[in-house]
C-alpha cells in the first residue's frame, strides 16, 4: 500500500512540470469532448479508458481478496473505505496522467500520435526533461506491478473457486501448488508476449483494455444477478438505488459497445448522431424498466409461499449475516424474459468481440 501511494504521489510533481491550465482542466472536465471530432477509433479509445478503469476482473478480485484477507461481516466497512480510497487516488493519478500528456504534447509531433507508454515515457523527456520521463517511468512501473500482482491473483483466485482448488495466500506452495502454478504461468505469459520482437504493444493494450470494456455489461449483469438473491446476501441484499445506478451504468456501456459495432461496420456513420438516437433508445427503455420494477414492488406477496430462509434471512443482523454453503442453495428459476435476455447478451458479446478483433487488426495494419 506504501509503494502504491508513494508512486502516486510523483504524479504531483510531474503534473505542475506540465504547466497545466486550471481553466481548460476545469471546462474540460464538465464539458467533455474530443478534439477531430467523434470516430470509431475515438470510441474504442473511450471504451478503453472504462475497461481499464473498471475492469471486469475487479468485480470478482475484491469479493476473493476480502475472503483471502480473511475479513468478517463486522469489519466489512472498513474494506470499503479501503477500497473508496484506492478508487480516488486511482482514478485522480489517471486524471493527472491524462492532463499531462495533453499539455506536454500540444503542439508538438507527439500529440495525437500514440504507440504505447514506452514511447509517452521518451516524449516527457523530450518535452518536459528528464525528471518527467523518470517520474513517468516510476509511476508505470508501480501501475504494471500492481496489475500484475492483482490480475493474475483474481485469475487464480477464479480458478480455484470454479474447480474447488486450495486458492489463497495463507497457504503455502506445497499446500496450493495449482494456485501458485497458474499465478506465475499468467506472469509469464504477460511478460513473453512483451518480449515479442516489434510487437504493437500500444495497440495489444489498447484493445486489451476495450475487450475489458466489452466485457463489463456482462459482468456487472451477472454480479447484479447475484447481488439480488436473498438467499445468497440476505440482508446485504442490494437497495433500489444501487439497481438503478448499475442499470444506466450497463446501458451506457451497452450503448458505447454498439456505436463502437456500428462504426467498425460502417465507418462514414455520424457518431454523434448515432449516440444521440441511441442514448435516446436506452433512455426510454430505462424509464419502462423502471415502471417495471415499480409496478412489481406494489404487488403484494403471495402469502401462500412456505418459509425459507431467505426470509428468516431478513431477520438476520447484516453483521451476523453469512451465506449458506452452496449444497443448500436452491437452483434459481429463471423466467422467459430473463432467458431471453441472456441469450440476447450472449449474442451481443460475441458480436462485440469479434467486431472489436477486426477494429484492433485495422488499426495494427494502418
Amino acid at each position: 500500500m506504501f509503494v502504491f501511494v508513494f508512486a502516486n504521489l510523483l504524479v504531483i510533481p510531474l503534473f505542475f512540470l506540465a504547466h497545466p491550465h486550471a481553466s481548460a482542466i476545469g471546462h474540460d472536465l464538465f464539458v467533455p469532448g474530443i478534439q477531430g471530432g467523434a470516430n470509431s477509433t475515438s470510441v474504442l479509445l473511450v471504451i478503453a479508458i472504462v475497461g481499464t478503469t473498471v475492469a471486469p476482473w475487479q468485480l470478482f478480485f475484491q469479493q476473493s481478496n476480502v475472503i483471502d484477507k480473511r475479513i468478517t461481516p463486522r469489519w466489512i466497512n472498513y474494506e470499503r473505505a479501503d477500497t473508496w480510497i484506492g478508487a480516488v487516488i486511482v482514478v485522480v493519478g489517471a486524471a493527472a496522467l491524462m492532463a499531462v500528456s495533453a499539455f506536454a504534447f500540444g503542439n508538438t509531433h507527439y500529440f495525437g500520435h500514440f504507440t504505447n507508454a514506452g514511447a509517452t515515457a521518451s516524449g516527457l523527456d523530450s518535452t518536459l526533461g528528464s525528471t518527467a520521463g523518470a517520474f513517468f517511468a516510476i509511476v508505470l512501473l508501480n501501475a504494471s506491478l500492481i496489475g500484475a500482482g492483482a490480475l493474475t491473483l483474481s485469475t487464480s483466485y477464479a480458478f480455484g473457486d470454479v474447480f474447488g482448488t486450495r486458492a489463497s495466500l495463507h497457504r503455502s506452495f506445497r499446500e496450493a501448488r495449482t494456485f501458485y502454478g497458474i499465478f506465475s504461468a499468467v506472469i509469464a505469459a504477460a511478460a513473453a508476449i512483451v518480449l515479442i520482437p516489434h510487437a504493437p504493444l500500444g495497440i495489444i493494450t489498447e484493445a486489451v483494455q476495450a475487450l475489458a470494456g466489452v466485457l463489463l455489461p456482462s459482468a456487472i449483469v451477472f454480479l447484479l444477478l447475484l447481488c439480488n438473491e436473498r438467499e445468497v446476501l440476505g440482508p446485504w441484499r442490494n437497495r433500489l438505488w444501487l439497481n438503478a445506478l448499475a442499470s444506466v451504468v450497463i446501458a451506457v456501456l451497452v450503448l458505447l459497445s454498439l456505436i463502437l459495432m456500428t462504426t467498425t461496420v460502417f465507418p462514414n456513420v455520424d457518431v454523434t448522431r448515432l449516440a444521440a438516437i441511441g442514448g435516446g433508445v436506452l433512455a426510454v427503455g430505462l424509464v419502462g424498466l423502471a415502471a417495471s420494477v415499480l409496478r412489481g414492488r406494489r404487488t403484494p406477496p403471495d402469502v401462500s409461499l412456505p418459509e425459507d430462509r431467505s426470509e428468516i434471512g431478513q431477520q438476520i443482523p447484516r453483521e451476523q449475516w453469512t451465506m449458506p454453503p452452496l449444497a443448500l442453495l436452491a437452483r434459481p428459476e429463471w423466467s422467459r424474459s430473463r432467458k431471453v435476455t441472456m441469450l440476447a447478451m450472449q449474442a451481443y458479446l460475441f458480436l462485440a468481440v469479434v467486431l472489436l478483433v477486426v477494429k484492433a487488426v485495422q488499426l495494427a495494419g494502418g
